[in-house]
């Protein structure tokens, strides 16, 4: 029980985190002739962050009920989007004026790489690196629900259906099952006699 809140917490905090890393400014830069700094944040600079990280945080909501079988199906979707959000981050981490050539071209009008070379200083913050970070964690989490989730408690017989849920471990009934037999349109007492 513990791994499985471990995962679904840490899937949350890296959705989270790479949320609120994503409204942060990545890239400052300055142009030529100016004196102003302007702040771009990553999602400004990628709209597909915000989708992803939202992703994340649904998936370790939806792992909470998932089955054996579909919670592997899930870690699996965790560590792509894992994988996508530090594919998206590296693009900016790789190349920071590219990632800001629209931000100049909306300031300046010049597009292309005379934009680039307008620019007189540019720096990459911390937050980009944050947002790697929450990436490779949730994929890694997500590899190993994959490899590991299927061997989780299951919700218990609240969530049962069919006549597992409605027997004891010592083969009779209760009282929860016998009103959950009655639900069902069966009479528990039919095999009493």
């Amino acid at each position: 029980m513990r791994a499985k809140l471990l995962s679904l917490g840490g899937i949350a905090v890296a959705g989270g985190v790479g949320l609120m890393a994503g409204a942060q400014p990545w890239v400052s830069f300055m142009l030529d002739g100016t004196h102003e700094l302007v702040p771009v944040t990553g999602h400004e600079i990628n709209a597909a962050l915000s989708p992803v990280a939202i992703a994340l945080v649904a998936a370790a909501l939806a792992l909470t009920i998932a089955g054996p079988v579909f919670r592997r199906v899930l870690g699996g979707l965790v560590a792509l989007l894992g994988a996508g959000l530090v594919a998206l981050t590296a693009g900016v981490i790789a190349a920071p004026l590219t990632a800001v050539t629209s931000t100049v071209t909306e300031l300046t009008g010049i597009s292309g790489t005379a934009a680039t070379a307008a620019v007189v200083w540019s720096q990459l913050s911390v937050w980009a690196w944050v947002s790697v970070v929450a990436g490779v964690v949730a994929a890694l989490i997500g590899l190993l629900i994959v490899f590991f989730g299927g061997r989780w408690a299951t919700g218990g017989r609240k969530y049962d259906t069919g006549a597992a849920a409605k027997k004891r471990a010592d083969g009779g009934t209760d009282r929860i099952s016998d009103w959950d037999a009655l639900s069902d349109g069966d009479d528990p007492t039919a095999d009493i006699r």
